[in-house]
């Protein structure tokens, strides 16, 4: 139901010509990102050190800290683990490399990092916004939820570090392997030549 009639556009059109074109030029500039996680996460590291402030300023939106903060632990929870988790996987081949003479798989996460740091960015807005409506500055003693996050923290990622070590993985990889093969002997046939 593109139009009514002689087939010329609905009045509808130009908005919705005006949404497709204002989600082509950010994902353009979404994808310009990709190369680039350094930049990414220090200006998420700034947009949250805005919102600490804010909140710092304001003294209060403590339980949308909190929710926050519940969020961020679920999103690096799917940064920390498998695609495939071992554990739930029923069929004989394992997923994971389980011993040393077994055939080297990487290792994929359930939540990539660009999509972590998507998220993690995209929460840090909203919760920002969220502290100019006084309907979710709900009085609360924020020390008593600071205290149950950091339980949570300490519980979830004991359980996630025991996870790790059962099915033996490691989530980050920094820097490329480097192998200890031989020598290259050309450098040194190379100057007995001369």
């Amino acid at each position: 139901m593109e139009g009514t009639g002689g087939g010329g556009p609905s009045a509808v059109s130009p908005v919705i010509q005006w949404k497709t074109d204002a989600s082509r030029r950010f994902q353009y500039y979404l994808d310009k990102t990709t190369p680039h996680p350094v930049y990414r996460w220090v200006g998420t590291l700034v947009v949250a050190a805005i919102y600490v402030l804010r909140v710092y300023y304001v003294q209060g939106f403590y339980v949308v800290s909190y929710g926050l903060g519940i969020y961020l632990l679920n999103l690096l929870i799917g940064f920390l683990s498998p695609l495939v988790d071992p554990e739930l996987e029923t069929s004989n081949e394992a997923l994971l490399p389980t011993k040393g003479s077994d055939e080297f798989k990487p290792f994929i996460r359930r939540l990539p990092e660009f999509k972590f740091w998507y998220s993690i960015t995209k929460a840090f807005c909203v919760a920002f916004v969220l502290t100019f409506f006084s309907a979710f500055d709900v009085p609360v003693f924020w020390p008593i939820l600071l205290c149950y996050w950091i339980v949570l923290f300490v519980l979830t990622m004991k359980r996630q570090i025991v996870h790790m070590i059962k099915y033996k993985y490691i989530p980050f990889s920094i820097g490329k392997q480097k192998y200890g093969g031989k020598k290259s002997s050309a450098s040194s046939s190379g100057s007995n030549r001369d």
